[in-house]
């Protein structure tokens, strides 16, 4: 049992996170019979947390809200009905919780029970991104080891997991950034051909891959970076778009639709999970717990933060060109 109140972070209207954003104090959650308390232990900022408290995003939690589409912890207390999810349990919340909070309570069939192997903050990470970037290398395009797939973006956390997955599958990557600095760090992680974006991109992918077909196409950033990778897939390739980080809108040519017949796709991971079923759910996760607890999977962590360090975490966590992740980390004193 827990003490009477837990922080949490919450926020009254839609705005800037650092300004809007403020710590209360909460009762200490109420379990009902077919729910857990579950003692969360890390939470990350991920771009889409930042976008809904600015309410640009197309989740919108009823006001006062607390934020967070990620979060990992402990369960410390179950009701009766709870099935299959006992006390010490490590586990993965709902995106549609809020995690940025010591503690909640939550319906048993909403968790997701990880093996105590994985830290847990990695597990707090292995919500969005890694499951994301093992649909994009699964859902699209049948891919046999050794083909290729070219992403822009590949120094984010879910470009990273594309290449620590596809890397364990056999399945080669050509990774896109802007910055020279991240050419040798993401060769190391794995990926083949690692190159700057620019006008000459196609003809450096196609010397880079020996001029191999690449069918799939990983899009993050929109724009004139999404046109140059449309330019170097094969006929009949698929581009499929998971984020927005120019803001700028796909400009697809006439041409290559017509002479080049590329499709395009889009995913949000919030809407593949709520509509797939707990088995095909839990076939993704146990591929995905199986890569983290060989240590194939690993997203970076800059910096962990307080909840009472809310304002300087999210201003960190807007910041371009870090290190890795920012995350909310909560002890244990509290149990």
């Amino acid at each position: 049992m827990g003490k009477a109140t837990i922080n949490a972070a919450v926020y009254d209207a839609h705005g800037i996170p650092a300004e809007v954003l403020r710590v209360e104090a909460q009762p200490w959650p109420v379990c009902a019979p077919d729910e857990v308390i579950v003692a969360i232990r890390a939470a990350p900022i991920n771009p889409a947390d930042l976008n809904q408290i600015e309410g640009k995003y197309p989740i919108r939690f009823p006001l006062p809200a607390t934020p967070g589409f990620e979060g990992a912890g402990v369960v410390v207390e179950t009701g009766r009905e709870a099935g299959h999810v006992s006390i010490g349990a490590h586990v993965i919340l709902p995106h549609n919780l809020g995690t940025w909070r010591e503690a909640c309570a939550v319906k048993a069939t909403e968790l997701i029970v990880v093996p105590s192997e994985i830290d847990l903050v990695q597990a707090a990470m292995l919500k969005i991104n890694p499951l994301t970037a093992w649909r994009l290398l699964h859902d699209y395009v049948e891919l046999k080891r050794q083909d290729w797939v070219i992403q822009n973006a590949a120094n984010s956390a879910a470009g990273r997991a594309v290449i620590q997955i596809a890397r364990d599958l056999g399945i080669k990557t050509v990774n896109v950034v802007r910055r020279e600095e991240l050419v040798e760090e993401l060769r190391m992680e794995g990926g083949d051909v690692v190159l700057i974006d620019g006008e000459a991109l196609r003809d450096e992918v196609k010397e880079s891959t020996g001029g191999a077909p690449i069918r799939l196409g990983l899009n993050a950033v929109g724009g004139d970076s999404a046109l140059r990778l449309m330019n170097c897939l094969a006929p009949g390739g698929t581009l499929v778009t998971y984020g927005a980080m120019s803001l700028q809108p796909l400009k697809v040519p006439n041409g290559l639709l017509i002479f080049k017949d590329l499709r395009f796709r889009g995913i949000w991971i919030n809407k593949w999970y709520d509509n797939a079923s707990q088995a095909e759910r839990m076939e993704t996760f146990n591929r995905i717990f199986e890569m983290a607890k060989r240590g194939l999977l690993h997203t970076n962590v800059e910096k962990s933060y307080s909840l009472s360090q809310i304002r300087e975490a999210v201003e960190r966590a807007a910041q371009p060109k870090r290190n890795g992740k920012i995350i909310f980390e909560f002890g244990d004193s509290r149990l």
